[in-house]
């Protein structure tokens, strides 16, 4: 990646270069930064539609799924993709399983035999545990945008997290996994197509699932909820079958796969 002159970026704090992958897409690269999503939505307010990469060294502020906290030191990727759509932000919620995919496909390119699994909905992992958080949000209006962010372990993995985590490794650097996910990201967003190809994606991410046809436990509202992991909705909510045949649609919050728990015995 070439990079260009360094000059003082937005809101984020930190210098910021412009910099261009193989692919074509422009990355604004930031030395240290809060969030690369808030600098996202900030860019999105001055009317900025991508598409485009933001990339941080470190960020202050990262947040995961839920609104934890991502922890972001230097040696890991932390990226946020930008782009608009002409749809509805309904649609967005499907980007989700478009980026999980693409994550996959860059790690059977990266690391061939590590095999990863997606664990609804977009939660990527290898041999049971996370290397990969991935965030997308939408961030504008007139027309929609919508921001990816992607944090992947690749040169070191954090210590005391509620469930096992792991790191790409292997001699990687953030350069080579940036390009690889921009290639498989912009493959899917092309299949996805806006919408218009949910049902290629949905299929895809199923052979992918971790879990699918096993038993799984999640939280419908107020109540927890058992059965059986069936498959994903059309607007990919985790249909559960409970004992008696409900179907229950489940679109956000915690989820527990049998297979998952059986994974991670066998591997501690």
């Amino acid at each position: 990646m070439d990079r260009e002159p360094h000059h003082r970026g937005g809101g984020g704090g930190g210098e910021v270069a412009l910099l261009i992958l193989d692919t074509g897409h422009p990355v604004r690269h930031f030395d240290r930064i809060d969030s690369t999503n808030l600098e996202a939505r900030r860019l999105a307010d001055l009317g900025e539609c991508g598409p485009l990469w933001l990339l941080a060294d470190e960020q202050t502020g990262g947040r995961g799924r839920l609104g934890r906290n991502w922890v972001s030191e230097p040696g890991n990727l932390y990226a946020t993709f930008l782009f608009a759509i002409a749809e509805g932000p309904q649609a967005a919620a499907q980007v989700s399983f478009v980026a999980a995919l693409a994550v996959h496909d860059s790690v059977v390119e990266l690391r061939p035999g590590l095999e990863p699994r997606i664990k609804w909905p977009n939660d990527v992992l290898i041999g049971g545990s996370k290397f990969c958080g991935v965030l997308p949000e939408v961030v504008g209006a007139d027309p929609v945008r919508i921001a990816i962010g992607c944090g992947v372990n690749i040169a070191h993995a954090p210590e005391g997290t509620p469930y096992p985590v792991t790191a790409l490794g292997h001699g990687l650097t953030v350069a080579q996994v940036l390009a690889v996910l921009d290639q498989h990201l912009t493959h899917r967003l092309a299949q996805w197509d806006e919408g218009r190809g949910f049902s290629a994606i949905r299929q895809d991410w199923a052979a992918r699932a971790l879990g699918l046809g096993g038993g799984v436990s999640a939280t419908a509202g107020t109540r927890r909820v058992t059965g059986t992991f069936q498959g994903l909705a059309a607007d990919g909510a985790l249909i559960l079958c409970e004992a008696d045949g409900t179907l229950t649609a489940i679109h956000a919050g915690e989820v527990s796969f049998a297979e998952l728990e059986a994974l991670r015995r066998k591997t501690s």
